[in-house]
């Protein structure tokens, strides 16, 4: 897994994340099999073997989380001159060259996307699209639907700087 770029606020927010699924939610499954234990035959107990595959899913997303942490690279937005091309955190509008659509995206780390929302992760394709470029360049970028042609019209509206 390569490094990926996160905020301050979203690193602590994914930290907080897995101490309360470590303290709480846990803990909480494993009384529930320690009591569904209690009952006897285990071999048709759902009440156990369904908190037991609820365990399992818990831990394994806890590692999941904690190896995104562990190849995260923070990165400090709100310091310093604003580059006059898109990077990381920084909310830009382009024009939809192949329907004259204008969208606003804000280009994330993969563990802050949120397409709905606009927020595209910097290794995704439009993400490495737009990675650069400036206020007038267009650019061709190839994506699951076919290629999408765009031209950069602003960059820094509203930044995100607490994302």
């Amino acid at each position: 897994m390569s490094d990926s770029v996160i905020t301050r606020k979203s690193y602590d927010a994914l930290r907080q994340d897995i101490e309360r699924l470590e303290n709480e939610e846990v803990p909480e499954l494993r009384d529930r099999i320690a009591k569904a234990r209690e009952e006897g035959d285990l071999s048709e107990n759902a009440e156990y073997h369904g908190a037991r595959e609820r365990l399992a899913l818990m831990l394994a997303k806890i590692d999941k989380m904690k190896s995104q942490l562990s190849h995260a690279r923070i990165i400090d937005v709100g310091t310093g001159p604003a580059p006059d091309y898109i990077d990381h955190y920084r909310r830009f509008k382009v024009l939809r060259l192949n329907d004259n659509k204008t969208i606003e995206y804000t280009l994330v780390g993969e563990l802050d996307e949120d397409f709905a929302a606009g927020k595209i992760p910097s290794n995704s394709p439009l993400g490495q699209g737009f990675i650069r470029k400036k206020p007038g360049d267009e650019v061709s970028i190839r994506v699951p639907v076919g290629i999408r042609k765009f031209k950069v019209l602003e960059i820094n509206i509203d930044s995100e700087q607490d994302s």
